[in-house]
């Protein structure tokens, strides 16, 4: 129930949090399980909320098993359908609670199921493809063991900012895969070796390879500019918008900044933090003026206010600078 309310909700919220999506392929995201989707990690778990949203298959996602501190975390993100991946430096005892992982994948994907892993291990806020550890792989050959009749999809997600408010979002989807491209035959190091090659050289034509600091690459591959007849419809609600939601978002985000601008996880936390505060400041301003003004239609301020925030990410920056 908690997993369905908060994806209807954020599927809204992001038509104001992202500028635009852009998907290469949109007839993949109808895919049906069981499918593993291996993809780049760039944001945070922004980048396993993009696809999630988009799918129409509710998609299961892998996490670093450090975020499952505490029985109350741990209960609510099994409910929006995460579970815990561990890595050698969240403690060496813990890596044997990664069996009980791939064992629920398992039977996700005997029931038709879907998965979202990053390949990359890491999160990190660049435009760059690093090297594939090898869990995508382990988990492939190891559901292909069991004959599960698994895919692999791989999806290179990239994103115009990683700071950004209102940001264009570039979903490339490559061709899916399964066990007859992986030479199944050797030794396990052989057959992680097989499937990564594949893997990896898919993603490297779907993740685009910009320079942090080559600002004309970026503007050509990730910007796309209104045209003016936009800029003249939306300038004034956008100059309204901008003018009625400062008092929210800057004071959330100098202190972000601060306190997360250098962890790769800025953009996450500031999408967590809006979708908790917007419903109730968007509230708390329509109550205002309604006991002001003491009329009914100020309740169409629960849409017209949203549509100002709309028309200010239109017309906004859309880079880092």
């Amino acid at each position: 129930m908690i997993y369905t309310i908060l994806k209807n909700i954020v599927r809204l919220s992001l038509k104001i949090f992202c500028r635009t999506i852009i998907i290469n392929k949109p007839a993949f995201l109808k895919m049906k399980g069981p499918l593993l989707i291996a993809s780049n990690h760039s944001n945070s778990f922004l980048d396993a909320i993009i696809l999630d949203i988009l799918f129409d298959q509710p998609i299961w996602s892998l996490a670093r098993g450090d975020a499952f501190k505490g029985k109350m975390i741990s209960r609510f993100l099994t409910a929006v359908k995460i579970m815990p991946v561990y890595r050698t430096s969240e403690g060496v005892e813990n890596l044997s609670e990664n069996y009980k992982t791939f064992d629920a994948c398992m039977q996700i994907f005997k029931q038709g199921g879907l998965v979202q892993i990053f390949s990359e291990g890491k999160c990190v806020n660049e435009w760059h493809l690093r090297p594939l550890k090898k869990g995508t792989a382990r988990l492939a050959i190891k559901s292909w063991e069991e004959q599960i009749p698994l895919k692999i999809l791989p999806v290179g997600t990239n994103y115009s900012s990683f700071f950004c408010f209102g940001k264009n979002i570039f979903l490339n989807f490559g061709e899916p895969f399964d066990v007859s491209s992986v030479d199944m035959n050797g030794s396990d190091g052989l057959r992680n070796q097989s499937f990564n090659t594949i893997l990896q050289r898919q993603l490297t034509n779907l993740v685009y390879e910009i320079g942090a600091g080559d600002q004309q690459m970026q503007q050509e591959i990730l910007e796309r500019k209104a045209s003016l007849l936009k800029k003249i419809i939306l300038s004034i609600p956008a100059a309204i918008g901008f003018i009625i939601h400062a008092p929210l978002y800057l004071p959330i985000k100098n202190f972000l900044q601060k306190k997360a601008g250098g962890t790769g996880h800025y953009d996450s936390i500031m999408l967590g933090i809006l979708l908790l505060s917007y419903p109730f400041y968007l509230l708390l301003i329509t109550l205002c003026v309604f006991f002001i003004t003491g009329k009914s239609f100020s309740f169409l301020l629960l849409l017209i206010i949203p549509f100002t925030a709309w028309s200010y990410v239109q017309l906004k920056k859309q880079l880092d600078s």
